[in-house]
């Protein structure tokens, strides 16, 4: 018996790497799940350190989901649906559900730092895994960058309303965006990183707060705009049919994107079998209760019709129903807070799966490399956020923002399928959660992605193809011949 959990039961032999043979055999050599697991949580000259429990481990996850989703969203969607967006909120949540279902089982069954790129790993083969990783760098990466880049829009509405000065557009946006560098892009990552910099306990305690801050902001938006609720502004509830009510359910589907998170503390988990499945089901239990709640209450306070063009609707609603400036200041405060918990635990996210990639050969050593005081990957840190800092001041992302979803529906697909496979190839390995109906519900899961990406611009697939043309020229060029699995072969 291993710290790690339950060791498989004597009749169930542990599955071997595949044998040495062309280059198709070397491209689908899989990492046998029990080699994942011993080695989790070993970097280069330390390893990291368990200390999260499911507390933590589901703020991780509501931290990097609720966000900028809420805070903007319904300036989209409602014009769709009407008063019916609290529908199209329950069919995002529900398409969400699928794959949360399959994330939890590979979770605690594989309680790794690489979330779906170690599940694709161990069940489909080493390209596989290679491309799901480098998915989700783009779904991580970029992400942090697009939110930091909101973050300042907020900063400057809550200094504007709090005191009346602005950051001169020259220094709030990328250029491109009629600005020089945005500093505010820059600083909410530096930040973030410092924080990670202290430790995982040390960052999850203030993600936690951070949470704690946006879930009473949003909360006191409910409570506040409750007072202005019109029954009249429900009807007609369905005013663009059903059609409306999916479109919306379509847009609003990226506002679940995070919940996975957890997935990426599975070596930092205290008991990661039991937790991370908890964590993962429960963080989406409360970001669509939250998201329902904000919805219902919004669309009765505000007639839908004049949602269309409004970014901050929660802020202007808030303002109509007071009168006063007072509260949408306060809900921009909460705003700046909630988009600066998304950061952090997204660029957590991105060092932890690199952390795992690299101690495969897949990427340079650096990324695993652990500073033994804090039990922190300090490098990987470094690169990743002064990357990303850089990327939020100095480049405009327009469209390449929108290639985040689809790097993430590709990774949530092929997690789908590494449920089904997994049961195949080793149905008798201890499973602390099982999706019901299995192949049934991971098919339907892996249905409704391939579905959210059909629905995404063309612009956006041609990103995509050329990301992931990159991507395949580095394993070639680099991961093929140094993956640990190959020098093992040898």
């Amino acid at each position: 018996m291993s710290e790690h959990g339950a060791a498989p039961p004597a009749t169930q032999q542990p599955e071997s790497d595949p044998p040495v043979g062309g280059l198709g055999a070397r491209l689908m050599r899989r990492k046998p799940v029990e080699r994942l697991v011993a080695e989790g949580g070993q970097g280069e000259g330390g390893s990291l350190r368990r200390s999260m429990g499911v507390w933590q481990l589901t703020m991780i996850s509501i931290g990097a989901t609720l966000g900028t989703g809420i805070f903007v969203v319904l300036g989209e969607a409602v014009p769709d649906a009407g008063p019916a967006v609290v529908v199209s909120f329950v069919i995002a949540g529900l398409t969400a559900l699928f794959s949360a279902l399959s994330y939890a089982e590979l979770a605690g069954t594989i309680p790794v730092s690489g979330s779906s790129y170690s599940y694709a790993y161990a069940t489909m083969g080493e390209l596989i895994a290679w491309i799901c990783g480098w998915c989700l760098i783009l779904e991580y990466g970029v992400s942090v960058a697009a939110v930091a880049v909101g973050w300042g829009e907020y900063l400057n509405e809550l200094l504007d309303g709090a005191f009346g000065v602005t950051i001169p557009d020259a220094l709030a946006a990328p250029p491109g965006d009629g600005g020089v560098f945005n500093l505010p892009g820059l600083l909410v990552v530096l930040l973030a990183m410092a924080f990670l910099l202290g430790g995982a306990r040390e960052s999850a305690r203030a993600n936690a707060i951070m949470v704690g801050v946006k879930i009473a902001a949003l909360i006191l938006f409910c409570a506040v705009a409750f007072t202005g609720i019109r029954a009249g502004n429900y009807t007609p509830f369905m005013p663009l049919g059903m059609a409306g009510v999916s479109a919306a359910g379509a847009t609003l589907f990226f506002s679940y994107i995070g919940f996975d998170a957890a997935s990426t503390a599975g070596e930092e988990a205290r008991n990661p079998q039991r937790d991370l499945p908890r964590a993962i089901m429960l963080s989406l239990v409360v970001v669509t209760a939250l998201y329902c709640l904000v919805a219902a209450v919004a669309v009765g306070a505000l007639p839908w019709q004049r949602f269309s063009g409004t970014e901050a609707a929660l802020a202007s609603i808030m303002k109509d129903v007071t009168g006063q400036g007072f509260w949408a200041v306060l809900l921009a405060a909460g705003a700046v807070v909630a988009i600066a918990s998304v950061v952090l635990t997204v660029l957590y996210g991105q060092t932890r799966i690199l952390f795992a990639m690299s101690r495969d050969g897949l990427v340079p050593k650096v990324f695993s490399t652990v500073h033994a005081g804090t039990g922190v990957p300090r490098a990987n840190t470094l690169i990743v956020s002064l990357f990303c800092g850089v990327l939020a001041a100095a480049v405009p992302l327009g469209q390449l923002a929108d290639a985040t979803s689809i790097g993430t529906l590709f990774a949530f697909a092929l997690v789908n399928i590494a449920v089904i496979v997994l049961r195949r190839t080793r149905p008798a390995m201890p499973r602390t959660f099982r999706v019901p109906l299995s192949p049934l519900f991971p098919l339907i899961g892996f249905a409704l992605c391939l579905w959210m990406m059909s629905s995404l611009q063309p612009v956006t697939w041609v990103v995509f193809g050329g990301w992931m043309a990159v991507g395949l020229v580095l394993y070639f060029a680099y991961g093929l011949r140094r993956s640990r699995l190959a020098t093992a072969e040898k």
